[in-house]
């Protein structure tokens, strides 16, 4: 069984249910792609929740170590790490009842994701949630 993503209708609809967002790998420096994606998504009114060990805050948000230090279980948890790191971060999702994956542009674990999907949990695979944001949601 191959992994494929939701539909952009499908897509752009999760966006709009997911108001608050567990950035894992969100990093504090203003030059990486997760600190600017983030600062989209908050700019759109979604709420960040920086998911960084050694960081305590980033964008104004104060940041956790890992999923399970969450005062709170996100809508979607968006995936800002290399693939190796998948596994352990759907283990997790699943653990703590996380409905909602995402993984950004260049993460991908097929197995991993078809793990995730078969224990209930919407994923969204390589592809970038600020960009299908303003892409598939902008006339929304």
């Amino acid at each position: 069984m191959n992994f494929t993503n939701p539909s952009p209708e499908e897509i752009c609809k999760l966006l709009r249910e997911s108001h608050t967002v567990a950035v894992v790998g969100l990093s504090p420096n203003p030059a990486r792609p997760s600190f600017n994606v983030a600062k989209a998504l908050q700019g759109f009114g979604h709420r960040i929740i920086p998911v960084r060990p050694l960081v305590e805050s980033v964008l104004g948000e104060k940041a956790y170590p890992d999923l399970e230090s969450l005062p709170e279980l996100p809508d979607i948890v968006d995936v800002f790490r290399a693939a190796e790191h998948v596994p352990a971060i759907v283990d997790s999702c699943i653990r703590l009842g996380i409905g909602k994956l995402w993984l950004q542009d260049g993460v991908v674990h097929e197995a991993a994701a078809l793990r995730a999907q078969q224990a209930g949990i919407t994923v969204v695979m390589n592809r970038c949630m600020y960009r299908d944001h303003s892409q598939l949601c902008a006339d929304v």
